[in-house]
C-alpha cells in the first residue's frame, strides 16, 4: 500500500502529526482521507494551474489490485462480475419513434470487436469492468483502429469553471490529462476519451468511485479471519494452553521445559499428541476453538457485506451464508438479481460511454444508438425463455384485439406501450370485419320482369 502511505504523509503538514498506520482502522482512515472522505474536502478537486482545476485520480489502485489478488471473497465477486459483463457483443440499435427496435452491425464497430491485435470484445470488457471495480473509472481512447487503455491512476480530469448570469455554476469537463511516471503528459479532448464510471463519486463532478471503498474494513477483517485460522492450525489446532510450574522451578529449568514442550507439541505436525508433564506442572485450557467462536457465522457475515457492495448475491459466488439458503429456485432468483440489478445497467453505461469513439465520421442520427446484444450470453438463457413466453402472450393479445375490430397499427402501439387508451376501433365487429349486409349477394335480375317506372 505504498501509494496510500505516501499520499497520507503528503497530506499531513506537521512532521510530529504524521499518521502511523498500524491497525485496520488507521489504514481505512488513511484511505478515506486520501480519497477525500476523511473530514473536510474541497470536493475532490485540486488546483493545477491558474484558471484550471482537476479531479484527482484514484491514489491507491495498486493497493486495491493487491486486495483483488489476495482476498478470495473480493476475487470471487470481481470474477463473477467480469465473467457475465464480458459476454455480450456490441451492435447498433434503431429507435422507431423513440422505441428500441432491431439491431444491426457495420464496419464502424470493428474497434470494439478487435480492439487490438489478438484482442476481442471480451478482453475489452474485462479490462473495463476491472478498472471500474478497482479504481471507479475506466478510460479508453483510440489510436487509429486500436483501442488504448489509459491506466486510471495516471489520468486526471481537467475542469473549467462554468459561467452563467455573471456567476460561477459548477464545473465543466475541459479534457483529460494522462501522464505516465517520468514521461511527458498527454492532453486529450473529451471527445477523444471514453470514460466509464458506473458509480459516481458524490464528492466529484465526473469521477467515479470503487465499490471496494465502503468495505475496506470488511476486506481487512476477512484477511484477519484467514490469518486467525492459519495461526490456529499452526498451533496444533487446539485452544490456547496455560502451563503452570511450581515456584521451586529455576528460570533455567523453566526455559528448558518450555523449549522442549514447544518442539514436541507446537505446530500442525504435532497436533493431537499426548501431553506428558512432570511433577509440579499443571495445564489449563483458555480461549475457545473455532466452533465455540461460531467462526463460520462471524466470517460469513463479513463475506455477505462484501458481496452486497459488489452487487453479487452470495449464492452466485458460493459464499457460506448464501449456500445455507441455496436451492434451485433461490439460485434462479439470485441470477436474475445479478443480471437485472447489476449487469444490465453496467452494459447500458458501457455502450453509452463507448459510442462516440466508434460513431461514423458524419455522426449518428437520433434514430440509432450503440447498444449491446445479449442473445448469446449463457447466463441469460433462462431470461430468453421468459422473453419468448412474454412475446407469445403479446402475440395472442394482438390477434384477439385485431379480430375484435381494432386497427393493427393502434393494437401494436397499445401492446408495446401497455396503454389501452391508444386503441382505435374500426367500427367493424364480425370475424370477417364486414359491414352488416355487405356480404349478402344482390338478388339476380329476372329478364322477364319489366322494369319499374322511372327506372
Amino acid at each position: 500500500m505504498r501509494s496510500l502511505w505516501s499520499t497520507a504523509r503528503r497530506r499531513t503538514a506537521p512532521a510530529e502529526d504524521e499518521r502511523s498506520i498500524s491497525t485496520i482502522d488507521d489504514y481505512a482512515a488513511a484511505l478515506q482521507d486520501a480519497l477525500g472522505y476523511g473530514g473536510w474536502s474541497a470536493l475532490g478537486i485540486t488546483q493545477t494551474q491558474e484558471g484550471q482545476a482537476a479531479e484527482k485520480a484514484p491514489t491507491d489502485l495498486v493497493g486495491y489490485a493487491q486486495m483483488f489478488a489476495t482476498n478470495p471473497v473480493v476475487w470471487a465477486c470481481m470474477v463473477a462480475r467480469m465473467s457475465v459483463f464480458s459476454a455480450p457483443r456490441f451492435q447498433w440499435q434503431r429507435l422507431n419513434n423513440g422505441q428500441p427496435s432491431e439491431t444491426f452491425g457495420t464496419p464502424d464497430l470493428l474497434p470494439l470487436e478487435r480492439p487490438w491485435l489478438g484482442g476481442t470484445t471480451q478482453d475489452l470488457l474485462n479490462r473495463m469492468i476491472q478498472d471500474a471495480d478497482l479504481a471507479g473509472n475506466s478510460y479508453w481512447t483510440r489510436a487509429g483502429a486500436e483501442m488504448v487503455r489509459l491506466r486510471p491512476d495516471w489520468v486526471q480530469i481537467v475542469l473549467e469553471r462554468r459561467r452563467l448570469h455573471d456567476g460561477d455554476l459548477g464545473w465543466t469537463r475541459y479534457g483529460y490529462l494522462y501522464q505516465e511516471p517520468g514521461r511527458d503528459p498527454v492532453f486529450l479532448w473529451p471527445e477523444e476519451v471514453a470514460h466509464f464510471a458506473p458509480t459516481p463519486d458524490p464528492l466529484a463532478s465526473f469521477r467515479g468511485m470503487s465499490w471496494l471503498t465502503p468495505v475496506i474494513r470488511e476486506t481487512q477483517n476477512d484477511n484477519l479471519m484467514a490469518s486467525h485460522k492459519r495461526k490456529f492450525m499452526e498451533n496444533a489446532a487446539t485452544p490456547n494452553l496455560v502451563v503452570r510450574l511450581s515456584r521451586e522451578v529455576t528460570p533455567e529449568a523453566f526455559e528448558k521445559f518450555k523449549t522442549k514442550m514447544d518442539s514436541s507439541h507446537r505446530g500442525i505436525e504435532n497436533a493431537y499428541k499426548t501431553l506428558y508433564l512432570g511433577g509440579g506442572a499443571d495445564v489449563s485450557v483458555v480461549g475457545k476453538d473455532l466452533r465455540e467462536l461460531d467462526f463460520s457465522k462471524t466470517q460469513g457475515a463479513g463475506e455477505t457485506r462484501i458481496a452486497a457492495a459488489a452487487g453479487v448475491p452470495p449464492i452466485i459466488v458460493g459464499l457460506s451464508e448464501g449456500l445455507q439458503a441455496a436451492t434451485y429456485s433461490n439460485y434462479g432468483q439470485a441470477r436474475r438479481r445479478l443480471a437485472d440489478g447489476t449487469i444490465h445497467p453496467l452494459w447500458q453505461n458501457a455502450a453509452g460511454s463507448l459510442e462516440h469513439l466508434v460513431a461514423p465520421a458524419g455522426g449518428l442520427t437520433q434514430a440509432v444508438r450503440l447498444w449491446y446484444d445479449a442473445n448469446d450470453v449463457p447466463f441469460l438463457r433462462e431470461d430468453r425463455k421468459d422473453a419468448a413466453e412474454i412475446q407469445g402472450i403479446q402475440s395472442r393479445t394482438i390477434r384477439a384485439l385485431v379480430d375484435a375490430g381494432y386497427t393493427p397499427a393502434s393494437v401494436q402501439r397499445a401492446v408495446q406501450a401497455e396503454d389501452w387508451a391508444l386503441l382505435d376501433h374500426t367500427g367493424l365487429f364480425s370475424v370477417q370485419l364486414q359491414k352488416p349486409g355487405s356480404g349478402t349477394p344482390a338478388a339476380a335480375e329476372d329478364p322477364s320482369t319489366p322494369p319499374e317506372e322511372g327506372a
